[in-house]
């Protein structure tokens, strides 16, 4: 079975730094990519980046910009997304999904992984932030 855990949640203060983790298994991590993504309560899910796997390219969705990076172990399968400059609007459960990264180096341009079907997903991890 294909499995991706996230970890690295919890309270932060505003101003502060999460490192998330998202461990998948059941997959050959190298020919997929993965994303992130977050929802927050009341809200429509926001895309934040995407890594493809074999060919290292990301893309950056709206609430990454500038603050958040994506970054991946591929020896242990994990992909990472480090929350720098936390912010009271970042509180939300955050999310990792991975499809095959062929198909996201094809259609994910001009910000088209984010209306992907992504075929792999996470339970999530809570974030919040704390003014």
């Amino acid at each position: 079975d294909v499995r991706l855990v996230e970890s690295g949640g919890g309270l932060a203060q505003a101003g502060g730094s999460l490192t998330l983790s998202c461990v998948v298994s059941g997959i050959t991590f190298y020919d997929y990519a993965v994303a992130w993504f977050r929802q927050a309560p009341g809200k429509e899910r926001e895309e934040g980046s995407c890594i493809v796997n074999e060919d290292g390219t990301i893309y950056y969705g709206d609430f990454v910009k500038g603050r958040f990076t994506i970054s991946t172990n591929n020896a242990e399968s994990t992909a990472y997304l480090h929350l720098n400059t936390l912010k009271p609007a970042d509180t939300a459960v955050y999310y990792c999904a991975s499809s095959w990264g062929r198909t996201v180096a094809e259609k994910g341009g001009d910000g088209g992984w984010s209306s992907l079907y992504w075929d792999y997903w996470g339970q999530g991890t809570q974030v919040a932030v704390a003014s």
